[in-house]
């Protein structure tokens, strides 16, 4: 008896060994495209990751000094622009690279800029739809946390604008 089971185990093992090259055979599974409005916008907004290793400040925020300067300059020239009122902001996940604002002001991904008055500063940021209640707050890229000189460990409060249309 113990001679047939080990033959059939043997055998059952054997009859798995044949998919294994199927499953070795087959392509590998393409990008799937964004879910939601969020997943868009982070497409959109992936700029260079930080390394792996990254400790400090200054390792995870991966922006550059001309996207840095950009995004300041273009806060200073909004004009027109749609006030979507005041949210305590938290510092969003520091790995994610960009000027960003996830927030449940927002129910599309688009252009908008941030006020900290308690600085005076302002920048540019891309807003994301926060999936939360109004009123629960939003979330700042480290990138944009630093620009507005804000405490990387505070909560802020800050006011958001939509720009263009």
């Amino acid at each position: 008896m113990k001679r047939f089971v080990s033959l059939f185990v043997f055998a059952a093992g054997l009859s798995g060994c044949d998919m294994l090259p199927t499953m070795q055979r087959q392509a590998p599974p393409s990008e799937p495209a964004p879910e939601s409005a969020e997943a868009e916008a982070e497409a959109q907004t992936a700029g260079i990751a930080p390394p792996a290793n990254a400790r400090t400040v200054d390792e995870f925020d991966t922006t550059t000094e001309e996207e840095r300067t950009a995004a300041v300059e273009a806060a200073q020239n909004g004009g027109g622009d749609r006030d979507l009122g005041i949210t305590v902001a938290s510092l969003g996940a520091a790995s994610d690279p960009g000027i960003w604002m996830k927030t449940p002001l927002v129910s599309a991904p688009g252009k908008g800029r941030v006020e900290y008055p308690a600085k005076g500063t302002t920048v540019a940021v891309d807003l994301i739809p926060l999936d939360a209640e109004p009123g629960s707050g939003s979330q700042l890229s480290l990138a944009a946390m630093r620009l507005l000189e804000a405490d990387l460990t505070g909560l802020p409060e800050v006011r958001v604008f939509a720009t263009g249309g």
